[in-house]
């Protein structure tokens, strides 16, 4: 009977690990974003690795992942010389600033 149970543990925990493995190159969840003429686009479960576009620059950003992101306004998740990026925690949301420009990328903090 105990060898039964540890082995039932062991497919369990096993299991477990093959989605926690499967679910590393994406971040958990949603990324909601309003553009300026009030479009608003749903991003589900966005890539980890690289940079990640906007179809076009978004004036607001809502965070549903399990993921931080850092939010770019260059379409090549980089920082333009004397601007910066924002870093936006998993459960929150940020307005673009006109002064700054529009979000065009992010990246998935992992």
């Amino acid at each position: 009977m105990a060898a039964r149970r540890s082995l039932t543990a062991l497919t369990g925990v096993v299991a477990l690990g093959l989605v926690v493995t499967a679910c590393e190159d994406h971040a958990l969840g949603t990324i909601e974003v309003r553009t300026e003429r009030e479009t608003v686009e749903i991003l589900s479960d966005p890539p980890v690795e690289g940079c990640n576009r906007f179809r076009e620059g978004v004036v607001h950003v809502n965070n549903q992942t399990l993921n931080d992101i850092i939010l770019y306004t260059t379409p090549d998740c980089t920082e333009p010389r004397g601007g910066q990026s924002v870093y936006l925690p998993t459960e929150t949301s940020d307005e673009a600033v006109r002064a700054t420009g529009l979000w065009r990328s992010f990246t998935v903090v992992h």
